[in-house]
C-alpha cells in the first residue's frame, strides 16, 4: 500500500517555482528522495497555472511518511515555504495495489 500526497504550492511572482528550484539546488529534494520509503518526489508546473507547483510525493507506507514528517528536513521546507509566502492544498491517495483494471487498460497507449 503506497501513499501518494499531491501538494499544490501556490504563490505569486513566480515564488512557487523559485521554491521548487531552491529545494532542488540545495539538495533537499534529493535528500528526501533518498529517505527510506520514499518512492517518488517530483515537482510539476500546471500549464494553465504558472503560479502553482504540484509536488507528487509517494511513500511506501504511513510509517515512512511519519518518519519523513519527523525529520529535520521538514524544518527546512517550512522555512522555505515562509520565505516564498506559499499556501498549500493537499490531496492524499492510497494505492489499491491491484494495478490498472483490465477495463481501463484499453485507454492507455504504450
Amino acid at each position: 500500500m503506497s501513499i501518494t500526497v499531491n501538494l499544490y504550492y501556490k504563490g505569486s511572482n513566480g515564488n512557487a517555482g523559485k521554491f521548487a528550484e531552491e529545494m532542488e539546488a540545495r539538495g533537499i529534494a534529493d535528500a528526501i528522495r533518498s529517505e527510506k520509503g520514499n518512492e517518488r518526489y517530483e515537482y510539476f508546473i500546471p500549464v494553465n497555472d504558472p503560479e502553482t507547483v504540484l509536488l507528487i510525493d509517494t511513500w511506501a507506507d504511513q510509517e515512512s511518511l511519519d518518519r519523513h514528517h519527523a525529520s529535520v528536513m521538514m524544518d527546512e521546507i517550512a522555512k522555505l515555504r515562509e520565505k516564498y509566502d506559499l499556501h498549500m492544498t493537499v490531496e492524499r491517495y492510497i494505492s489499491d495495489n491491484d494495478g490498472v483494471p483490465d477495463k481501463d487498460r484499453a485507454f492507455i497507449k504504450k
